[in-house]
């Protein structure tokens, strides 16, 4: 069940690292061919805002990371085998048997979930609530166990938009203080001086300009396919939780 999630998460990982790895070696190739530009030389002539957007870009890996680890490694269970599962048990009224099988995914929210509404649901039967009383019990339960983990999913993603937009502006507010840098040497500078000056000035704000987007589109990717994860585990969270609350209701009697 969570070995299959697991390689599907290996393989989305595996195709997006590629695909990164694709870029940068056809960028540095291409870079290669025509100017002979390294990536270090950008960062050199960027000067201080260079340094900044690549600080920024290495602050966005770090937190993808742990939004890696949290989506696809804590968060893998097969949502529907997993239900499918603790159906037999709820039809059959083994309800210690499924808390025991939800327990041991309590590390991930539809377990959790779960878990959260089977416990209620135990302890209700014990103390003689029945009927409709008990299946408000049972709606509140699953209702709090979400409200305390499904904003964790996707909560914090709006950082990658917010570090991408800085590397963006980054670059650009270098751009504008290489041309300045430029101007100036044009005003201040003269003969071979000047030249200096003013192709310093230029390969500060071209060099700035081209750190902001190479920090700012790998971010902006990653975010996206993040989102889409988080998306596909809060959906799933909301169609099985459905179901399952479902086929507990069927075990009650009024």
């Amino acid at each position: 069940m969570a070995k299959g999630v697991k390689m599907k998460a290996n393989r989305t990982f595996l195709i997006l690292f590629c695909l990164l790895l694709s870029i940068s070696m056809f960028a540095q190739e291409a870079a290669k061919v025509s100017t002979n530009i390294s990536f270090g030389e950008i960062i050199k002539d960027s000067k201080f805002w260079g340094y900044l957007i690549l600080l920024t870009f290495i602050i966005g890996l770090g937190l993808a990371i742990v939004r890696y680890m949290q989506l696809f490694v804590k968060e893998k269970v097969d949502a529907k085998q997993l239900f499918l599962k603790l159906k037999g048990f709820i039809k059959n009224d083994q309800l210690e048997d499924a808390a025991k099988i939800t327990e041991s995914f309590k590390n991930t929210t539809l377990g959790f979930i779960f878990w959260s509404g089977l416990m209620v649901f135990k302890d209700s039967r014990k103390s003689s609530l029945k009927g409709q009383d008990l299946k408000e019990s049972i709606q509140n339960a699953f209702d709090e166990a979400a409200l305390q983990t499904l904003h964790k999913i996707d909560g914090g993603l709006f950082w990658f938009d917010t570090l991408a937009q800085t590397c963006t502006y980054l670059g650009l507010l270098g751009t504008i203080w290489g041309l300045l840098e430029a101007f100036k040497g044009l005003a201040n500078a003269t003969g071979a001086e000047q030249n200096k000056a003013l192709t310093q000035g230029i390969k500060t704000a071209i060099g700035t300009t081209a750190m902001g987007l190479f920090a700012a589109i790998p971010l902006t990717l990653v975010k996206g396919a993040l989102y889409s994860r988080a998306t596909k585990i809060i959906k799933e969270v909301d169609e099985f939780s459905t179901k399952m609350t479902n086929q507990i209701y069927l075990t009650i009697k009024d």
